[in-house]
Parts: C-alpha cells; sequence; structure tokens
C-alpha cells in the first residue's frame, strides 16, 4: 500500500482537497490522526465552519 502524504502536513494548513468524496473543497486541517490500517486522515475546517475528514493522499497543501 502506498500512503503518500503531501510534504508540509501539519495542523493549521491551507490545503484543498484533489480527490475522493469532498474533491474541490477547501480548508485549513485541524487534526491529523493515523488508522489502525495505515491510512493517515486529517479533518479539515472550511471558512464557514464546516468540518469533514478525507485521507491525507486525497489532499494538496497550499502556501
Amino acid at each position: 500500500m502506498d500512503n503518500k502524504q503531501p510534504m508540509n502536513l501539519k495542523d493549521g494548513a491551507s490545503c484543498k482537497v484533489i480527490g475522493g468524496t469532498h474533491k474541490g473543497k477547501s480548508g485549513i486541517v485541524r487534526e491529523i490522526k493515523t488508522s489502525k490500517g495505515g491510512n493517515v486522515t486529517i479533518t479539515i475546517v472550511q471558512s464557514d465552519g464546516v468540518r469533514f475528514k478525507t485521507l491525507a493522499k486525497n489532499i494538496e497543501i497550499v502556501e
């Protein structure tokens, strides 16, 4: 299994979702966790306060 993570993935980073269910959304990274299966999941908070979870491989850090 290939667990590609975006560079500079850290709490508070701005990001854009480039794959998966939430593709096209953007926000701020708030929680970074690794599941038992080894997948890195993150919680993203959008500018309107809506939170969602996605896999780290589906995001791109915006600088």
